[in-house]
C-alpha cells in the first residue's frame, strides 16, 4: 500500500525563503500551456504557480493565451530565459499542434530541468530525457499506458490496485506519475508510491488540473536545487492543490460547497501558510 501524504511531509519540503533570497533562487517555472482554442488553461497554469509561492513564472505560448495571462498577472515574464522546471500540455490539444510547437516541446523535454506533462503533451513523453512527471486522469492514463505497451487500468477503483497500475506505468515510463483521483495517488519509478487525499469531491470541476500542473511546476522548481526527492516534490504540490480546494470549499460553510478552479488557485497562498505554520509548531 502507499504511504499517506500529509501536511508535516509537504512541511518537510517547501522552502520558506530568507533574506539572502531572490527570485530567481526563490525558483523560476516555465510554462508552455493554453492555446487559442483553451486559453484558461494557460491563466489558470499561471495563476497557480504565482499562487503556490515561486520567484518567477515565464510564459511562453500563443499570442491569445499570452495576452490573458499578462492581463491577469503583469508580473508573468513572457520570453524565454533560465528556467528550473517546466510545466506543458495543459489546455492544448496534439490534432491543433504545429510542427514547430511539436519541437519546441520535444526540446523541451530533452533537457536536464524536470518537466510536468499534462494533457496535450502526455504523447510525446515516450523516450524523454528530462526527469519528467506526468498528471494523467483514468483515460489519460491508459493512452499512456498503450503507448507503453502496458494493459488498461481505467477500471480499477480501490487504491492498493490503483498504485500498483500507477506504480507500473512510472517504472515503464522511467518518471513520476501523478494518477488523479481520489485519492490521489503519485508514484516514481523507483517503487515509492504515496496517496494523497486532502482534497474534496468539490475539487472535481473543469480547469483544477490546470491548476494542479501548476502548483506542481512551482514546487518542483522551487526545491530543485535544493535536495528534495522530485517525488516528494510532486507529492507536495498534490498535496497543496487539494488542501486549497478544501479551504476554498469550506469557506462556504462546514459542509463544504462549489468552488471553481480560479477559487482553489486562489485558495493555495493560505494552503503553503498552513503548511509552513504546522512545521514551526512541531
Amino acid at each position: 500500500m502507499p504511504v499517506t501524504w500529509t501536511a508535516a511531509d509537504a512541511s518537510g519540503v517547501l522552502r520558506v525563503p530568507t533574506a539572502a533570497d531572490d527570485k530567481y533562487s526563490r525558483g523560476v517555472v516555465g510554462m508552455r500551456t493554453g492555446s487559442d482554442r483553451y486559453p484558461g488553461a494557460a491563466v489558470l497554469g499561471v495563476e497557480a504557480a504565482w499562487r503556490t509561492g515561486i520567484g518567477m513564472v515565464r510564459y511562453l505560448g500563443d499570442e491569445r493565451p499570452t495576452a490573458l495571462v499578462l492581463a491577469a498577472r503583469p508580473e508573468t515574464v513572457a520570453a524565454a530565459g533560465r528556467v528550473q522546471a517546466w510545466v506543458i500540455g495543459s489546455g492544448t490539444d496534439p490534432s491543433d499542434r504545429s510542427d514547430a510547437e511539436t519541437a519546441a516541446l520535444r526540446e523541451v523535454l530533452s533537457g536536464d530541468h524536470p518537466v510536468v506533462v499534462d494533457a496535450g503533451a502526455l504523447d510525446l513523453v515516450q523516450g524523454a530525457a528530462a526527469p519528467l512527471v506526468v498528471t494523467p486522469h483514468a483515460r489519460e492514463h491508459d493512452r499512456l499506458r498503450s503507448l507503453l505497451r502496458l494493459a488498461p487500468a481505467a477500471e480499477l477503483t480501490d487504491v492498493a490496485a490503483r498504485s500498483a497500475a500507477a506504480a507500473e506505468t512510472a517504472r515503464a515510463l522511467g518518471g513520476v506519475v501523478v494518477l488523479k483521483g481520489s485519492p490521489t495517488i503519485v508514484a516514481a519509478p523507483d517503487g515509492w508510491c504515496a496517496q494523497v487525499g486532502s482534497g474534496t469531491p468539490w475539487l472535481a470541476t473543469a480547469g483544477t488540473g490546470d491548476v494542479l500542473a501548476g502548483a506542481i511546476g512551482a514546487v518542483v522548481a522551487a526545491t530543485a536545487e535544493h535536495g528534495a526527492p522530485l517525488a516528494h516534490a510532486v507529492a507536495t504540490g498534490v498535496w497543496l492543490h487539494g488542501r486549497a480546494a478544501s479551504l476554498a470549499s469550506g469557506d462556504l460553510g462546514a459542509a463544504g460547497g462549489p468552488i471553481t478552479a480560479m477559487d482553489v488557485a486562489a485558495a493555495l497562498p493560505r494552503a503553503v501558510a498552513g503548511a509552513v505554520a504546522s512545521a514551526a509548531h512541531t
